[in-house]
């Protein structure tokens, strides 16, 4: 199909620390259920939070896979092997960790916080034997570009400092005013987008807060915002050059 969107009851959920921090998971891991599978480079994609109070993810080690935490609200603070110190990232910070051949870290996510945290598949037979190396990237390094009714942020992109190996990934993040509005969707290209905040219309539906919308096969998009709207977009290939670690289980 098309479109297909995954509300957050067609997704995995999960928690840590008793509660203490909520996961709502569109592409989880095997034995987490939820209905979509990882799919072109992307394996698991978590939209975690603390409703209560600040919470930490102990440290666990990573191998192969890039590892993106995107703040989406409040701060985190992240500790790594490779830096060995703690690192603190405010609303609108990206960083990647790319695992390489072995790294371990631990997260503290503030009170009233959320963050996005995805795994990117940069070909695991080469990112298995190179060095694990990191990077964080604040939130005025990214170009925003202004049109009506809309401002769209560049994570990654040509105009973006944010590296990464995994193939011909863009990310982009929008903010739209209420109306009419359209996503170009690029050729042999599949994009993925999470309704961040705010409510919009497709096809007759109303789409809230916490949907996944998995895009392919057309040339655009369109729907309405009826409550001004945040939206990430991840586009990845629909068919990467090389055998990705989902597609060999």
């Amino acid at each position: 199909m098309p479109v297909e969107i995954f509300n957050k009851n067609q997704q995995a959920s999960g928690n840590f620390n008793n509660g203490e921090i909520l996961e709502n998971k569109p592409i989880g891991f095997p034995q987490d259920g939820g209905q979509l599978k990882p799919y072109s480079n992307l394996f698991y994609w978590a939209h975690a939070w603390t409703p209560n109070k600040k919470s930490t993810i102990g440290l666990h080690p990573h191998q192969g896979f890039e590892i993106c935490s995107f703040v989406l609200k409040g701060n985190i603070n992240h500790f790594d092997t490779k830096q060995n110190k703690w690192i603190p990232l405010k609303e609108g910070d990206v960083q990647i960790i790319r695992a390489g051949n072995g790294i371990s870290h631990a997260e503290e996510i503030d009170d009233n916080s959320e963050i996005f945290q995805i795994w990117f598949d940069p070909n695991l037979s080469k990112s298995l034997k190179i060095s694990a190396s990191y990077d964080d990237y604040k939130s005025n390094k990214f170009e925003t570009s202004v049109s009506e009714k809309k401002i769209k942020k560049i994570i990654k992109g040509s105009s973006s400092p944010m590296k990464m190996d995994s193939e011909n990934i863009l990310i982009n993040e929008y903010k739209f005013d209420n109306g009419l509005h359209e996503i170009k969707i690029n050729p042999d290209s599949i994009h993925s987008l999470f309704i961040i905040s705010g409510s919009l219309i497709y096809n007759k539906s109303s789409i809230e807060k916490g949907t996944f919308i998995k895009v392919d096969g057309i040339s655009e998009i369109n729907f309405e915002v009826t409550k001004s709207a945040k939206v990430f977009e991840i586009i990845s290939p629909t068919k990467p050059s090389y055998q990705t670690y989902s597609s060999m289980r």
